[in-house]
């Protein structure tokens, strides 16, 4: 399928782009954003309402960041989208940049909130999907959360909000990659079974290959057509995928390559094909 063709490259450009970055900041982290570049490319390239050109237009879709860290990957797939030069990305994380290492409203048009302290972001994407409908509009609200904020008990008080209200026009999607700065969740704090429990909470539950992207366009399509509930997809994602010595390794949550390393980094992403 040339869509499927397509977003593949983007996606790769992405991972691409997340290490000359990560790499030029000297600081950041590299594993969420390469584990979430197959998401990010199907999201900019297929699923998001939006307008590159018009970034506060007023029907647009709204993207929550919650784990802003992984900010690399949103920046990269802004900027292929064309919502600013790409030339922009090798300022990320600069004094007065756009691309702070956190999403910040303040700096940058095209995001929804600022992000921080992790968890919070489930409770804003609830509110501005609540907002929506008070407003009578039919846009959608995506919220990109992680396993990791899951040990957080403000996720919880959002997800039981959202079930409660039946927000069904709000689709969160969680980074499953069983890994956090700590190291591997299940030794953190187990958090199992994900599915049960937001099943529990009256959440309608898709799990998807988060690195194939048929998968992750059909789970996103069943979501945007579900009523009566809130989703969330959870998609089972590796932490530095495209990257041999970065793949599922939680050493690289928040370490950024030396040249070297993103020399041998960019080699193996230069012999992806589509």
């Amino acid at each position: 399928m040339e869509d499927t063709k397509e977003i593949k490259i983007f996606a790769n450009n992405i991972r691409k782009n997340v290490i000359k970055m990560v790499t030029a900041a000297k600081s950041g982290h590299p594993g969420g954003p390469l584990g979430l570049a197959d998401i990010y490319a199907v999201l900019y390239k297929k699923i998001l309402n939006h307008k590159p050109t018009d970034p506060d237009w007023e029907d647009r879709d709204r993207l929550i960041l919650s784990n802003g860290h992984v900010c690399a990957v949103r920046y990269a797939a802004m900027a292929q989208a064309g919502f600013f030069p790409e030339s922009e990305l090798l300022t990320f994380r600069n004094i007065n940049s756009k691309l702070q290492g956190h999403p910040s409203t303040r700096y940058l048009k095209g995001i929804e909130s600022s992000s921080g302290s992790l968890g919070q972001g489930l409770s804003v994407a609830v509110g501005i999907a609540l907002g929506a409908r008070l407003s009578k509009k039919d846009y959608k609200v995506y919220a990109c959360i992680s396993d990791g904020e899951c040990g957080e008990g403000m996720t919880w008080e959002a997800a039981q909000s959202a079930a409660h209200y039946k927000t069904d026009n709000l689709i969160a999607f969680m980074d499953k990659n069983g890994i956090q700065i700590d190291g591997f969740t299940k030794d953190v704090m187990n958090l199992e079974p994900l599915n049960k429990k937001f099943a529990a909470f009256g959440w309608n539950v898709l799990e998807a290959d988060g690195h194939n992207i048929e998968s992750i366009i059909s789970a996103f399509e069943k979501a945007k057509t579900h009523k009566g509930s809130p989703t969330i997809i959870l998609f089972e994602t590796v932490l530095g995928k495209g990257v041999s010595f970065m793949e599922n390794n939680p050493g690289w949550h928040g370490t950024p390559p030396n040249a070297e390393q993103e020399k041998k980094a960019l080699e193996e992403l230069e012999q992806v094909t589509a």
